[in-house]
């Protein structure tokens, strides 16, 4: 993929149309993107990505600010880019959602989200999508990359690809996983992991199924005898077969039964039809009476509530006739107010402008403010001259400063330069003495390393084997755990099978044959105290046994684990013992503080004796200058001084008696303020006096017409829209009450002609009721019960028979299925905690490290590599995907965050390099013929931004170009091939172009 050409219009800073040739920076390879903070270098990124894919990185989770803020309602927003990719040219133009004026008519209207995506054809430009989703569609079958693809393997934005190397295992998953498209793996897991608890919830549904059987058909049996009590006998036989012949002896009394209450049940059903016709008629006509009685009473509280209503009546009547009052009554009020509050300012007015200006005569207000405006004028232009003669001042003493501090300095430097040549001496004959320093400490370092690497494998051997020893303690106890829990499950077994021969004997009736041996006599059946034990008690014993053995296994796997690591940390030891390497460590250290105090001392007094020379150097140019300047500040004070003179004759002559020209403008505009405030009032009050009168006069006329004798009795009149509205509904709502009660009495009147006041009693007719039904209850439940009890019970048997056989073999699939849904889920037996996914990924991350190492070995100087981990993370946290850098200089590995910041952005941008070839090579082999860096290169060295270089010059083989957003001086030097984003001084930004020596 290479990009050829963008333009962006009315985007981010950007107002008229700016264009951006990337095929003019092709002869060089390379183009620095520079321009000042904020003035829009990361905005030409963002049109490329939005053209792309409709979105901007940086802008994810906030509102959206695509729209330049400099565009006007009419102006457009759009981004336009060309591109090449599988061997065709292709043009795709954006216009983002925003709002714009109404064409007809007020307000505004949301212009859509537009776009277009075009090919060239030999005759020009072809349209082959004009929606923004069918563009979004046909641009992924084009580019073979997703967004968050492109952003790490072309658009390098800033801080973005840090951010891989820095992350956790779960956040690099996550990256991982949108890039390679593996959630696949996740939910093969996840479905192995659904299928288990499927297994279990069967299997358990299962077992407690069979038990359910059994325990209803138990229960259904026990209640078929009359003369036995209804919670089970725990001497009855709980053995299937004996189960199963009691439901059958059942099944024949229910069914002897079935006819001998049918007849019952017939005869019931007549009896309590004729107890259901007496208790309705019964209940009919006690509610009636009961209904006249409760109208009775609410027909005579509804006539002693007259009076009360009558007054309801005039407060409601009074209320209307003050409402239509209301309005003249506050406007009354509130111009009395403006009235009282307009004579208050006024009397202000006057008593401040006499105290600014002295008595005033009213009538001359106005001619005072034309006065006092004159003067005012005539005093700003030797105003002017007062702030010009204080600048003038400053400027002078400034002079004078500065023409004492340059002849004070150059007498100091004249004094000061005798003492060098004396320096230089001293310095020569100290760095004889210290040569060889380097040498000497390079040594000793070498000592120091090597002694340190058998400490640290001293030290990791001592806590290795207290590990080791604790790991053999826990597998002797889980060895004796396990031997604990065969025993139990072992004794539950043999306790089983002795109380076998009395559970067989529970189930023994005399005349019915023996389910073992066939004989119809029992002489003498089996007896035991001991409490029998459950298939539950046996199951949960296995499941014990089962548990310890897995713990046996994982104990004796870590203490195999811990003795192997303690042999290795005591051999990387050498055979020394904490102590013997520490006083190893502490002696080595102590000779290569010296050594490098040697080093540092040669290289401060060499440092110090280049700066005496240096120094010397200085002094003899700045006594130079320090001349010239001299001379030029003292012509330049007796200027100012003599322009000073001038200025101060003028300003005094205009000051006056006041202390300056600017305290006596203050006064005379103080004085002109108290004037025209007074004038202001004195309208104010005028007109608010008059408003008073006119709204008094309304008021009485409206009083007048009423039936009120004056305001007061108006106000007292007044009540709240609420509170009319209440007397309105209390008088609705009486008269509707006592008109629909009279005619409710007069209809109960009429059908309760024959019957007396007294209600009729019902209890009579409702035990008549009771009984029969009670009777067709009982009949009915025992025909029913007994008719179908032999069916049900023979059902529930076959049932439980068949739910046994099926426990066992869901058993053995639960095992098998649990075991693979844990080992791809990271649990037990999964040591690594590593999921399915996370496995799949990690070799992906190994080719990325691999790919990476190739340059990080060449930026680094052969220092550092990238290694990836699989180790197990801290306190539970998810692992496989770990990073680590392996040093050199120590033969140790060092987590990334150890990293300087220098460091670290190398080590970024190798990583990001080869995350990019690898997501590419995944993505069909595409070819990347354009890439873009944003920022990181000013944590750099002179030496290691070389190597930086170097590698980013590399990048550009075989005809690709790269892209970088830089602040860093060197780098403009070094790239001639320039794009400059610059911010106008009204505002918008605008791109301009060099390349190499050319301008375009």
């Amino acid at each position: 993929m290479k990009l050829h050409r963008l333009e962006l219009e009315g985007f981010g800073p950007f107002l008229e149309t700016q264009e951006v040739d990337f095929d003019a920076f092709s002869a060089d390879g390379i183009f620095l993107i520079t321009g000042r903070t904020g003035a829009g270098k990361s905005s030409v990124l963002d049109g490329v990505c939005y053209a792309l894919f409709g979105g901007v990185p940086r802008y994810d989770g906030v509102e959206r600010r695509l729209r330049s803020d400099h565009c006007g309602p009419d102006d457009t927003t759009r981004v336009t880019l060309e591109f090449s990719a599988d061997g065709e040219r292709w043009r795709v133009t954006r216009s983002p959602e925003f709002e714009r004026p109404k064409r007809r008519g007020g307000g505004t209207t949301k212009e859509p989200h537009r776009a277009l995506l075009e090919q060239l054809a030999p005759e020009g430009w072809t349209g082959v999508a004009a929606r923004p989703v069918d563009v979004g569609t046909r641009l992924d079958e084009i580019l073979g990359l997703s967004q968050q693809q492109f952003l790490q393997v072309i658009l390098l934005a800033q801080n973005r690809f840090a951010r891989f190397l820095l992350a956790k295992n779960d956040e690099r998953l996550s990256l991982l996983r949108t890039l390679f498209g593996t959630r696949s793996f996740e939910q093969y897991a996840t479905q192995l992991d659904e299928r288990r608890k499927r297994a279990h919830e069967r299997l358990a549904a299962e077992g407690v199924e069979v038990s359910t059987l059994l325990d209803e058909a138990e229960r259904l049996a026990a209640e078929l005898d009359d003369d036995r009590a209804t919670e089970p006998d725990e001497t009855v036989p709980t053995g299937v077969t004996a189960r199963l012949a009691r439901v059958v002896r059942a099944v024949e009394r229910a069914a002897y039964r079935v006819d001998t209450l049918s007849l019952e049940r017939r005869d019931a059903d007549a009896l309590l039809d004729a107890a259901l016709a007496a208790e309705r008629e019964a209940t009919v006509l006690r509610e009636r009476q009961l209904e006249r009685v409760s109208v009775r009473t609410r027909l005579t509280d509804l006539e002693g509530e007259a009076a009360v209503i009558a007054q309801a009546r005039r407060e409601a009547f009074a209320a209307n006739e003050a409402e239509a009052i209301r309005s003249a009554l506050d406007a009354a009020a509130g111009a009395e107010r403006e009235r009282a509050e307009a004579e208050r300012r006024h009397e202000i007015a006057v008593e401040r402008a006499e105290q600014v200006d002295g008595p005033l005569e009213l009538e001359r207000l106005s001619a005072r403010d034309d006065e006092l405006t004159a003067l005012i004028a005539r005093g700003d232009a030797a105003l002017l001259a007062e702030r010009e003669l204080a600048v003038i001042d400053a400027e002078t003493q400034r002079l004078q400063i500065r023409v004492d501090d340059l002849d004070a300095e150059r007498g100091t430097l004249v004094e000061g330069r005798a003492d060098v040549p004396e320096v230089l001496r001293v310095w020569d004959e100290r760095l004889a003495a210290l040569s060889g320093a380097d040498a000497r400490r390079d040594a000793v370092r070498a000592r120091l390393d090597d002694a340190r690497r058998r400490r640290d494998a001293a030290l990791q051997a001592e806590k290795l084997l207290a590990a080791r020893d604790q790991a053999d303690l826990t597998s002797l106890v889980r060895a004796d755990e396990l031997q604990r829990a065969v025993e139990a499950w072992s004794t539950l077994l043999r306790r089983r099978l002795a109380g076998a021969a009395v559970e067989l004997a529970h189930d023994l009736v005399d005349g019915e044959p023996c389910a073992v041996c066939g004989a119809t006599e029992h002489p003498r059946p089996a007896r035991g105290d001991e409490v029998p034990v459950t298939d539950d008690e046996i199951a949960a014993a296995e499941e014990r046994k089962n548990t310890a053995a897995e713990n046996d296994r994982m104990a004796a796997d870590a203490a195999r684990v811990a003795r192997d690591d303690h042999t290795l940390a005591a051999a990387r030891a050498g055979g020394d013992d904490v102590a013997t390497s520490t006083a190893r460590v502490l002696a080595a250290e102590e000779e290569l503080g010296a050594a490098e105090a040697e080093v540092e001392e040669h290289e401060r007094v060499r440092a110090e004796r280049a700066r005496a020379v240096d120094l010397d150097v200085a002094i003899g140019e700045r006594i130079e200058i320090i001349t010239a300047q001299l001379a030029s500040a003292r012509q330049e004070l007796a200027l100012s001084e003599q322009h000073g003179e001038a200025l101060r004759e003028d300003v005094a002559l205009a000051r006056g008696d006041s202390a300056s020209v600017a305290a006596r403008q203050g006064d005379l505009t103080a004085r002109r303020a108290a004037v025209r405030e007074l004038l202001a009032a004195r309208s104010e009050r005028d007109a608010a006096v008059e408003r008073h009168r006119a709204a008094a006069a309304a008021l009485t006329a409206r009083i007048a017409e009423s039936s009120f004798s004056d305001s007061a009795a108006v106000v007292s009149a007044l009540r709240t829209a609420p509170e009319r509205r209440r007397l309105d509904s209390v008088i609705a709502e009486h008269e509707a009450a006592l008109v629909s009660t009279r005619r409710r009495l007069l209809e109960l009147e009429l059908q309760l002609v024959d019957a007396g006041d007294d209600p009729v009693d019902l209890e009579p007719f409702a035990a008549a009721v009771a009984d029969a039904r009670s009777r067709v209850q009982g009949a009915a439940a025992a025909h029913a019960a007994a008719a179908a009890l032999a069916e049900r019970l023979r059902s529930l048997a076959e049932r439980a028979d068949a739910g046994h056989a099926s426990v066992a073999r869901l058993s053995d699939e639960h095992a098998i299925v649990a075991r693979l849904a844990d080992t791809l889920a990271g649990r037990a037996p999964n040591t690594r905690r590593m999921t399915l996914e996370t496995f799949v990924l990690a070799a992906e991350l190994e080719e990325i490290v691999a790919a990476a190492n190739l340059r990080l070995e060449h930026m680094s100087s052969g220092r550092y590599r990238l290694q990836h981990t699989d180790a197990l993370a801290a306190r539970g946290a998810a692992s496989g995907l770990g990073l680590e850098i392996m040093d050199a200089f120590t033969g140790q590995c060092r987590p990334p965050q150890s990293l300087s910041g220098g460091e670290t952005f190398l080590t970024s941008l190798a990583l990001a390099l080869g995350l990019a070839e690898v997501v590419t090579a995944r993505a069909g082999g595409i070819r990347l013929d354009t890439l873009f860096i944003d920022e990181g290169f000013g944590s750099l060295d002179d030496d290691t931004l070389d190597l930086a270089m170097r590698t980013l010059d590399e990048l550009r083989q075989g005809g690709r170009t790269v892209g970088v957003i830089s602040h860093v001086a060197s780098m403009k030097d070094q790239l001639p091939a320039q794009l400059h984003v610059t911010a106008t001084p009204r505002g918008p930004s605008i791109i301009r172009q060099d390349v190499g020596a050319a301008l375009v």
